[in-house]
């Protein structure tokens, strides 16, 4: 049995995944493999470093400072979350990345990207640290219009969810049969058409594939979550999330309901630990 852990994105609503699996990570829960998406990705690295409460720390600590994420980097860098500062700096001198705790776990750890040639996505192993490595989880959270585009390992790559948004799919087709799968939408959000695409076709217009993507997306998440459900009521999956809609944008300033949102992932892991252990027991 293999044991898969599925990180969903949403940038700032991932706070709500942080304290979900913070509280995973206290209680001992482990997984054979990690595969996050965007902010899934960006955060779901702290599970293969083991470090619970890194995500909201240093979240709630750089709230107010330009360069971690403000339009005022998005105008100097091209980055509303400054790639050198949120994947370079600050892991590596602000709040201390654990690359030895990271290095040595032997759990798989995947980031989704998406290639603007293909519109398909990369699922890109990351088992050591370095700045590569780092690059992979800043292109997987580069979402378009916000961020510049990542080159990295031969390609050109932006926000993972454009292709796979929830990559349940892709984990059960890598051996994992046992899957816990943390969204940041309640069961009856449904995603609608991207009112931003004709913004996204003027700024990539050289790549076709990754538009149809953009224009496709809501087809293909509402098909995602559609299939969590199924095999979630097939008990193949156990499946987290929010009881509501979470009271978040995409970006936030305000710390407290920073932690507002934590609290509420970490409430309802608390509320569900039980089942979790349940469903994770080698039968």
């Amino acid at each position: 049995m293999r044991k898969g852990l599925v990180l969903e994105g949403g940038a700032l609503r991932a706070l709500f995944t942080a304290g979900v699996i913070d509280v995973m990570m206290e209680n001992g829960i482990t997984f054979d493999g990690l595969v996050g998406v965007s902010a899934g990705a960006a955060f779901g690295c702290n599970y293969k470093s083991h470090q619970p409460g890194r995500v909201i720390r240093y979240n709630k600590r750089y709230a107010h400072d330009w360069r971690y994420c403000s339009v005022r980097s998005w105008v100097k860098t091209g980055d509303l979350f400054n790639g050198e500062f949120d994947y370079h700096l600050l892991p590596d001198q602000l709040d201390v990345f654990d690359t030895k705790t990271f290095d040595a776990s032997p759990m798989e750890y995947y980031a989704v990207c998406t290639d603007l040639e293909t519109g398909k996505p990369v699922y890109k192993l990351l088992m050591q640290h370095g700045y590569e490595c780092y690059e992979w989880i800043r292109a997987s959270s580069s979402m378009p219009l916000a961020a510049k585009i990542v080159e990295v390992g031969g390609r050109k790559l932006l926000d993972g969810g454009i292709a796979d948004s929830v990559p349940l799919k892709f984990f059960e087709r890598k051996g994992y049969d046992k899957n816990v799968v943390v969204l940041t939408q309640p069961l009856d959000y449904i995603k609608k058409p991207n009112s931003l695409l004709p913004l996204f076709r003027l700024q990539l217009h050289r790549y076709p594939n990754f538009l149809r993507a953009v224009a496709n997306r809501h087809e293909m998440y509402n098909e995602q979550t559609a299939y969590v459900r199924q095999r979630e009521q097939e008990g193949a999956a156990f499946v987290i999330r929010p009881k509501e809609i979470l009271p978040i944008k995409h970006l936030t300033h305000n710390p407290v309901l920073m932690q507002q949102v934590y609290d509420d992932g970490r409430k309802v892991m608390e509320e569900r630990m039980n089942e979790l252990k349940e469903f994770l027991k080698t039968t």
